[in-house]
C-alpha cells in the first residue's frame, strides 16, 4: 500500500482542496477559455499538465533522496507537512479571488508549461504530498514514484474543471469568498490533524 488506508481520505482531500482552489494554473485556464475559447485553452492545458508532471517527477527524486538521507528521522516530515497545511489554512482565510495576469496573446503549450514550471503552489504541493503522506509510511522508490505518477492527475484535472466550468466556479469563489475560505481552511486543518496522528 502506497499510503495507509487510514490516511488515504486525508491525502485525497488534500489533493482536491489544493487542486480546486484558485491558483496561477486554474486562473490561466479560466482566463484562456473566456478570452480565446476552449480549443486554445486546451492547448495551454497540455502545457500545464506537462509542467505539473515534470514538477511531480522532480519531487519524487527529492523525496526519495531526502528519505534516504534522513532514514529513521523521516517520520518527522509528517509534522513538517502538517505545519505547512496549518500555514496554508491560515493563508486561505485571507485569500481573495480574481483573474490576474490575463494573457494578452493566444496561449499555447509553452505558455502552460512555463506557468507550472514556475508555479510555487504546484512545486510545494508535490513535495509536501510526498513527504507528508507517503514518505513517513513507505520509503521505497516504487511507492514514491507511483504516488508521483498520480499527482499530475489531481491539479491538471482541476484545471480542466476551471476551463470548462470556470465562470460558474468563479462566481462561487468571488461571491462567497468568506464561506469558501472557511470551509477550505477547516478542511486543510483536518488533513493536518490527520497526518499528525491526532485521529
Amino acid at each position: 500500500m502506497i499510503v495507509p488506508i487510514q490516511i488515504l481520505p486525508s491525502f485525497l482531500f488534500y489533493c482536491y482542496v489544493t487542486g480546486i482552489t484558485p491558483g496561477p494554473a486554474n486562473l490561466c485556464s479560466l482566463s484562456a477559455a473566456m478570452q480565446f475559447g476552449r480549443r486554445n485553452a486546451l492547448k495551454q492545458w497540455l502545457g500545464l499538465f506537462t509542467g505539473f508532471f515534470i514538477d511531480a517527477m522532480a519531487a519524487v527524486f527529492m523525496a526519495f533522496f531526502l528519505g534516504t538521507i534522513l532514514n529513521s528521522y523521516v517520520k518527522f516530515l509528517a509534522y513538517i507537512g502538517a505545519a505547512y497545511l496549518v500555514f496554508l489554512a491560515i493563508k486561505m482565510l485571507r485569500q481573495n479571488y480574481s483573474v490576474e495576469n490575463e494573457p494578452q496573446k493566444i496561449p499555447g503549450f509553452f505558455t502552460g508549461l512555463f506557468v507550472n514550471l514556475t508555479n510555487a503552489k504546484v512545486i510545494l504541493f508535490c513535495i509536501s504530498a510526498l513527504t507528508s503522506f507517503v514518505l513517513p509510511y513507505n520509503q521505497s522508490f516504487g511507492a514514491i514514484f507511483l504516488a508521483g505518477i498520480f499527482l499530475p492527475f489531481t491539479g491538471p484535472v482541476c484545471n480542466l474543471v476551471w476551463l470548462f466550468a470556470g465562470g460558474f466556479l468563479r462566481q462561487i469563489f468571488v461571491g462567497h469568498t468568506k464561506v469558501v475560505n472557511i470551509v477550505m481552511a477547516v478542511s486543510l486543518l483536518i488533513c493536518a490533524a490527520s497526518i499528525a496522528g491526532f485521529f
